[in-house]
């Protein structure tokens, strides 16, 4: 068979779709940097607590770190059947006088768990930057669109109006709430730290000699020197698979949002009143020349449905799990936890980009509203002909039978929706004829909508942006993942 990399299946999250930040914080490299991290950290606290470790060995571990040798590693791993033992032995290759202490007293979760964790831990990180950023241009969006009327849709059907503003408003509250519940998760995410085999700690108990206190504050040491403040109180030999359905499901929470938002936009692209951004030399259709095709919203969905279903195995997991721990999670961690980074990732991209160049068109969204607010003014124009000494039940049944015929025309014939005509040329009407035009100010239409839209960003998006300006910038560059 050919060897090409042509020949072989590449994922479409890492070529395509996801950021060089997201994909090296779920690199073999970090990865397995991190391992080596872990396995420095537990020997300095090991030694800080009394155990016979040396500097030498520390500095020789630490000057490692990054040094891997992936083919040594494979190699290890065929004949061991084992990723965790294969690396402790080409760990111990590259440090021969630290050997003896690397993993001590340790099990493969001390090091696999605790790096997902930090994987889970940065990769919110990225995303709250991300997210930031879409906030904070939706934010600018709504503000300078608060008070441009435009119809509302309930069933897609024409109902009352409200702003450009006020409807990006609904957009940015679903990203709020989804900005809320991934820094909880964050910063609420615990460290699985060093628990032994069975979360008993029954190994340090030995190494310490059976001093509790010691084992307790190895436990404390090594999530600290690693960043984290907590540490889960109990675990098997893994950390409870539920954080991993909790991730997932805070991801699958913010796909939801994206994927309202982007339907949004691609309706509205239908109806030529907003368009996401569109290049210069973009082509819409191998066929079809002048068309316009929503593809950056059509891309967001299709990745928000595939993070949304991609919630589903984590849970799954979390409750097969038996005991102290089965491998059954394992394989399918690997492929759901990155992969739902990286689609999350993916899709604020996307996000980010449609909403940093939206295009409005007031003019097309004024002729929509000409169409239909004639059908919406009729209790107004009824209420304002009463004041006028009319009667009221009259009215009302004048204003039906317009209405009828009105919309006769305009779904029968295909023509203009006359019904203002008709109302100026009924003598019932004639006390309100020169007061029509400031009957039908859209302003009188539009309710609260640009004050709701002032008032949201004032109180709930403005503290929220002040608050976390160290997530300014895009994305967090390679460079600064912690380990």
């Amino acid at each position: 068979m050919n060897t090409s990399p042509e020949n072989e299946y590449k994922n479409p999250l890492a070529e395509r779709y996801a950021s060089k930040e997201m994909l090296y914080l779920f690199s073999p490299q970090y990865k397995f940097s991190a391992w080596r991290k872990l396995w420095c950290a537990l020997a300095e606290c090991q030694k800080e607590l009394g155990l016979a470790i040396t500097d030498t060995q520390i500095a020789e571990m630490k000057a490692n770190i990054d040094n891997i040798d992936f083919d040594l590693a494979r190699k290890f791993e065929k004949e061991t059947r084992h990723d965790v033992m294969a690396h402790v032995k080409t760990f111990g290759v590259a440090c021969p006088s630290a050997k003896p202490i690397i993993h001590l007293g340790a099990t493969s979760a001390f090091v696999g768990d605790n790096t997902d964790l930090i994987q889970m831990r940065e990769g919110c990180r990225i995303l709250i930057g991300r997210m930031r950023k879409l906030i904070s241009i939706l934010k600018d969006f709504s503000l300078e669109n608060a008070e441009l009327a435009t119809l509302g849709f309930t069933h897609f059907q024409a109902a009352q109006l409200t702003t450009v503003g006020k409807r990006a408003c609904l957009w940015l509250y679903d990203f709020l709430m989804d900005f809320e519940d991934l820094e909880r998760f964050e910063k609420t995410l615990k460290f699985r730290g060093v628990k032994g085999t069975t979360g008993t700690q029954a190994s340090f108990m030995n190494l310490f000699d059976n001093d509790h206190a010691k084992v307790k504050e190895l436990d404390k040491k090594v999530a600290r020197k690693m960043g984290f403040e907590n540490v889960f109180p109990v675990t098997g030999q893994t950390y409870t698979r539920k954080i991993d359905s909790l991730a997932a499901s805070v991801l699958s929470g913010l796909a939801q949002s994206l994927h309202k938002f982007a339907n949004d936009i691609r309706l509205l692209q239908h109806l030529k009143e907003i368009e996401e951004p569109f290049e210069k030399s973009q082509i819409g259709s191998s066929a079809m020349a002048y068309k316009r095709n929503p593809m950056r919203s059509e891309r967001l969905t299709a990745l928000s449905r595939f993070l949304m279903s991609n919630a589903l195995s984590p849970a799954m997991t979390a409750a097969e799990q038996w005991f102290e721990r089965t491998l059954d999670d394992s394989a399918n961690k690997r492929l759901t936890i990155p992969q739902a980074f990286l689609a999350a990732d993916a899709a604020l991209i996307i996000a980010v980009n449609i909403c940093g160049a939206l295009v409005v068109y007031p003019k097309v969204i004024a002729r929509h509203i000409e169409e239909e607010l004639p059908f919406m003014a009729t209790e107004n124009i009824i209420m304002e002909a009463v004041k006028s000494g009319g009667d009221r039940q009259e009215l009302h049944e004048q204003i039906r039978a317009h209405s009828m015929e009105a919309a006769k025309k305009v779904k029968l014939e295909g023509g203009a929706n006359d019904l203002l005509e008709r109302i100026a040329a009924d003598p019932v009407f004639s006390g309100i004829k020169d007061s029509l035009p400031d009957i039908l100010d859209v302003k009188q239409f539009v309710g609260r909508a640009p004050e709701q839209v002032k008032e949201f960003v004032e109180e709930y998006i403005d503290p929220l942006l002040k608050r976390t300006s160290e997530y300014e910038s895009e994305a967090f560059s390679s460079q600064n993942l912690n380990v």
